[in-house]
This record gives C-alpha cells, sequence and structure tokens, in this order.
C-alpha cells in the first residue's frame, strides 16, 4: 500500500530495518543464554572464533564498535574465562584479546546457533543470502556517503 505522507512511520526504510535488528537480538537470546553469552559477547566470539589474537582495535573495527564498549564486554568474557587479554610486547597501548580453553571449547555448543536461527527466521536458504547481501550492500553505501567529505 502506497503511503502518500513521506513522514509518516510505515514510509520509513529505517524502522522495519531498526524493528527487523531488535527481533533477530531477541531471537537470539534463548539460545545465546544456554552458552552464557549476550548477543555482543557472541559477536566478539564470532571473530575471535576466526582470527584468535586480535588487538582490540582490529577487533572493533571488524565489529564497528568503539573500545569503550568493546573493553566491557572483553572484561566480562575474561572473567567468565572466555578470553585472556595481554598488553603488547611491542606497543603498551596495544592489547591483544585471545581465546582460553573453555572459550575454544565453546565454539562446539555454538555451532548450533545458526541453524537455530535459520528455521526461527522462516526463509530459505536463498532468501537469507539475498536479504543478508542486500543489506550488507546498503551498509557499505552508508558507510561509503558517511565517510566522504561534504559537498
Amino acid at each position: 500500500m502506497p503511503v502518500d505522507d513521506p513522514l509518516s512511520l510505515d514510509a520509513q526504510l529505517c524502522f522495519p530495518l531498526y524493528a527487523a535488528a531488535r527481533a533477530v537480538t531477541q531471537a537470539y537470546a534463548p539460545l545465546l543464554s544456554k552458552l552464557g553469552l549476550t548477543y555482543p559477547q557472541y559477536l566478539v566470539m564470532l571473530v575471535l572464533w576466526e582470527t584468535d589474537g586480535l588487538t582490540v582495535k582490529e577487533m572493533g573495527e571488524r565489529l564497528f564498535l568503539d573500545s569503550g564498549t568493546l573493553t566491557p564486554l572483553l572484561k566480562r568474557l575474561e572473567a567468565q574465562g572466555m578470553v585472556k587479554r595481554e598488553r603488547s610486547t611491542e606497543d603498551a597501548r596495544s592489547v591483544r584479546v585471545h581465546l582460553t580453553t573453555q572459550g575454544r571449547a565453546l565454539r562446539r555448543r555454538a555451532v548450533a546457533v545458526p541453524e537455530a536461527m535459520v528455521c526461527k527466521m522462516g526463509l530459505s536458504l536463498e532468501e537469507l543470502s539475498r536479504l543478508r547481501e542486500d543489506v550488507q550492500r546498503l551498509f557499505e553505501t552508508l558507510s561509503k556517503s558517511q565517510s566522504e567529505p561534504s559537498k
């Protein structure tokens, strides 16, 4: 149904994206609670399962999080025994994050999460892949336009 008012909530792309992001995060919650993780902690663990030993700065760049947001997440994961933070010997300002044995073992339990989420979303793998690609392209376009100087 077309919307005549450009300021109508139904005319906005931002709102369904926002609502969907919240719904997805909420759908992850019961799955992640079984692992003892919050959604942001899960994202940190995903990055470390891909590449162990990243610096906090590298993790922040990968997750689009600043160190003020990332550091408390890492402290909680360290208190849970999932990661260990170590100051770099080359640069005392740099902190590397490594998975512990417990953090690596958690990956085996977490492997069921993506499949469970696919089931919850009710879309085919092809539809999910296309949606992820479209949202990724939107994100990249917006990120690029924000980094360009204003005209």
